[in-house]
């Protein structure tokens, strides 16, 4: 994830909208102990840490998953790991 990207994500005031959603009323009495136990004041702040934390590892791996690619693709091209190395340097100061 970019720096930008990350910067906005940990902006406390960015906007929010609100949905709707189906969820058992065991998992909602589940979710509101585990709320308490781990000092969150309520359930759906727990409900967006749990969802930002699955977002960030999938977006991660899918994300990593692509660069991998194309570095695999790239070596079998006969780019050397040097290029590929100062590729990627220059990519992560941006």
């Amino acid at each position: 994830m970019k720096v930008e990207a990350l910067k906005k994500r940990l902006d406390r005031n960015r906007p929010m909208t609100t949905i709707a959603i189906r969820i058992p009323e065991d998992v909602i009495e589940d979710l509101k102990r585990v709320a308490l136990l781990l000092g969150f004041s309520d359930y759906q702040p727990l409900v967006r840490t749990y969802i930002g934390q699955g977002l960030r590892s999938d977006l991660e791996r899918l994300e990593g998953d692509t660069v991998s690619a194309l570095i695999a693709s790239l070596k079998r091209q006969g780019v050397t790991d040097e290029i590929i190395q100062e590729a990627l340097g220059e990519v992560n100061q941006h």
